[in-house]
């Protein structure tokens, strides 16, 4: 009797878990903990923290991440940087996690906890409605 009374708030939990939450609007701050350009040239890499923000904003796969901070060290090469692409891309692999509760981290723009998991159809129109908002 104990078991049956515990299975259906197990499986109200379980099933509620698996639902799209609400993405919260897209926000940046730049390069987080890392400064966003030279001091001659203060926002000099910005564009590509940005970018990087609003990859780490939707959230997704586990290789999603990984092509989004190699993407983060590809713009910073492009932009004359290499050295600071890979520590910045360093800095991201450790620090961006899903699992740190932080503002940064992968899929910052839906409640945390959230772990690696592919979009699902109704999130997947929300990062699409809300980036359309951007423009």
């Amino acid at each position: 009797m104990m078991h049956e009374k515990l299975l259906l708030p197990t499986l109200l939990l379980v099933f509620s878990s698996a639902t799209a939450s609400e993405l919260k609007p897209f926000v940046s701050d730049g390069c987080s903990l890392f400064p966003n350009g030279t001091l001659s040239q203060p926002d000099q890499w910005l564009h590509c923290c940005v970018s990087h923000d609003f990859t780490y904003w939707q959230g997704g796969t586990e290789e999603g991440r990984l092509h989004s901070d190699q993407a983060l060290r590809q713009c910073l090469r492009d932009a004359g940087h290499p050295r600071i692409g890979a520590l910045m891309y360093a800095g991201v692999r450790i620090g961006g996690s899903p699992l740190w509760p932080t503002p940064f981290r992968w899929g910052f723009g839906w409640e945390y906890p959230r772990f690696y998991r592919p979009l699902s159809a109704e999130e997947l129109d929300q990062v699409k409605t809300l980036s359309r908002q951007m423009e």
